[in-house]
């Protein structure tokens, strides 16, 4: 199959604005707690959607009250938190137009967003945040006003619109219609210089429509929930927030990783949003934890029942033996993890890489189905997401309603449809280059099997040719390789090289325990963790197992460990924590060029195959 598309299930409205899925959802169902916020003890504190939109409704008069007019830009730069829905929706209902700013930006960038944007007003979240964007200010003279979360700005603004009219906010509340634009969100910019993407109200609100009918085990009002902690900027979790609303779906927030654990045990969700890196350190925490309590070995023995009882569930039969290994072993150690996730998670809705099999199947016998999916901020996230009823491990999943998908000759997936976005900004050239007959080029390589489910290959920009000629897909060595407890990024370099080769990281969180574990000492630098025989021996491991799914002229022949992390901050990943190939080929040429000299010495990792 080369070309699917999915008939939408929702008739479309040209007229309707996501503003009015807030107003049909209070209309619905006022007393539904639509969000939750955490309590000084601990808890949560249900917030309903009546409350929901009459805060909308203050803090929209006080943007009015400020002098925020229809169609104006205003930048907001925050972390995943309540206020971020709350400010989405009071643009919305004052007319205003949002442009989304990454908390890790820099001042250079944050300089080009507002630019470009032309954004006239700035939200910021910490002082921080703050000083970032005061470094450039006297650059950006458009730029009228600002304000700051953590002073309780958002409430003084509220406040200080008590005189202005219900009759505007509703007036402007109306104004915007399907084809106008609700929101600019920039690129991350891992390709080049970042552009605008402009995604319409209609993008928003069909795709949103559609994506319940879809998906009724996950989207139950009053019953389903769900704890975001990925950066609300990026349009998958954006979207995420305002299915929610639609949906009636309470949702929670926690930008701290590292009260991810007790938050959702106290939180409890019933699905999630998460990136595959994500459940990559769930299993390896828990496999580590185990290593040190002594019992590294039962966990092992019990994933691999996990796995092989999922892959006898898609079969069609469990034998007997199987059945009790997985019962004992779901008593004895899978409890244990899915008591962690809160103890109510079924489902997981997952994108920005390939999960993995083997991750897929473990956890898919924890009881939680993890939902692939597929999209761009071209696409305003998801174009494909695999079904309660029927998924695929290993694929993401079908065109979701309204949607098409189709193969180019050249493998290249290319999508149409009620997500796909109005343009780039002040951008028509790469806006006309992005386009072939109305159908988006997404830039990535995959396949349609028989049932127009679609797998991804690759990144079509990203494709590795040899000084032989070979053609290799980095992103089929870096998976299996990056699910190692001890690798935080792997990037497989050899464009017109001899042959295929790796730049690996060390995951800092992870490395401690693996050397405690592992009889070393856990407060190893990272420049000293790297050349570490115990270490390199481990990580030469990941990469001769993931060496076995390919041929000889794709494997890794040889690899080097750098002393350092890839990060958001470093300018190496992206805010979904996707690496920005250009610049770190670019940032470790030197690394790169002493893997091809002839001194065996400069590289630390040789592969078997090779």
């Amino acid at each position: 199959m080369n070309e699917t598309v999915t008939p939408a299930a929702v008739e479309a409205d040209p007229r309707a604005g996501v503003a009015d899925l807030l107003v049909e959802r209070v209309r619905a169902t006022p007393d539904l707690p639509l969000f939750a916020t955490p309590t000084v003890d601990g808890g949560w504190a249900d917030v309903t959607a009546a409350e929901f939109e009459s805060q909308v409704l203050a803090l929209a008069k006080g943007f009015v009250d400020a002098g925020i007019e229809p169609g104006d830009k205003v930048a907001f730069m925050c972390s995943t938190r309540y206020e971020w829905t709350l400010v989405d929706f009071a643009l919305f209902y004052a007319g205003a137009i949002m442009v989304p700013v990454y908390e890790t930006s820099s001042p250079a960038q944050i300089q080009w967003e507002l630019e470009d944007s032309g954004a006239g007003w700035i939200i910021v979240e910490t002082p921080e945040h703050f000083a970032r964007f005061d470094e450039i200010r006297g650059d950006l003279p458009h730029v009228r006003g600002g304000w700051q979360v953590d002073l309780g700005d958002l409430d003084k603004l509220a406040a200080s619109g008590t005189d202005v009219d219900d009759t505007e906010i509703e007036r402007r509340r109306g104004l915007a219609v399907g084809d106008d634009l609700a929101t600019l969100i920039y690129t991350s910019g891992s390709t080049g210089r970042p552009k605008g993407v402009m995604l319409t109200q209609s993008n928003f609100v069909e795709l949103a429509r559609n994506a319940a009918v879809v998906m009724p085990d996950i989207v139950k009002p009053g019953e389903s929930s769900t704890l975001l902690f990925i950066t609300t900027a990026h349009v998958f979790a954006r979207f995420i927030s305002i299915l929610c609303v639609h949906g009636g779906v309470k949702v929670g927030h926690q930008a701290d990783t590292k009260q991810l654990v007790p938050a959702m045990g106290s939180f409890r969700p019933t699905f999630l949003l998460a990136v595959p890196r994500v459940f990559e350190k769930v299993y390896n925490s828990a496999e580590q934890t185990a290593e040190s309590g002594g019992k590294g070995a039962i966990f092992r023995r019990a994933a691999d029942v996990a796995v092989r009882h999922s892959e006898a569930l898609d079969a069609g039969h469990v034998p007997l033996g199987l059945r009790l290994q997985f019962a004992l072993f779901d008593r004895l150690v899978f409890s244990t993890i899915k008591a962690k996730l809160g103890g109510r998670v079924k489902y997981a809705i997952s994108g920005s890489a390939p999960l993995g099999h083997r991750l897929a199947h473990f956890f898919r016998s924890l009881d939680v189905a993890i939902l692939e999916g597929y999209g761009l901020t071209e696409t305003t996230a998801p174009a494909t997401v695999n079904l309660v009823s029927k998924f695929k491990i290993g694929t993401t999943g079908p065109a979701l309603p309204g949607v098409g998908i189709r193969i180019a000759d050249d493998g290249e997936i290319e999508v149409t449809g009620i997500d796909v976005f109005a343009g780039y900004w002040n951008n028509p050239d790469a806006t006309a280059a992005a386009f072939d007959n109305g159908w988006f080029r997404t830039g990535d390589i995959g396949t349609l099997d028989d049932d127009g489910y679609l797998t991804i290959t690759g990144r079509k920009k990203e494709i590795i040719v040899t000084a032989g000629g070979k053609n290799v897909s980095p992103a089929a060595l870096e998976d299996p390789i990056r699910a190692n407890p001890l690798v935080g990024q792997v990037v497989v370099v050899g464009d017109q090289k001899p042959f295929i080769s790796a730049l690996v990281t060390l995951d800092a969180e992870m490395l401690p325990v693996w050397l405690n574990n592992n009889g070393e000492d856990p407060n190893l630098s990272l420049a000293a963790a790297a050349v570490h025989p115990k270490v390199i021996a481990e990580v030469q491991r990941a990469v001769d197992a993931a060496n076995t799914r390919v041929s000889r002229a794709e494997s890794i022949r040889k690899f080097t460990i750098l002393d350092r992390e890839f990060t958001e901050a470093s300018g190496h990943l992206t805010p979904k924590l996707s690496i920005k190939r250009a610049i770190i080929l670019r940032d470790f040429a030197p690394e790169i060029d002493a893997i091809y000299t002839v001194d065996p010495t400069l590289t630390q990792g040789l592969s078997l195959r090779g």
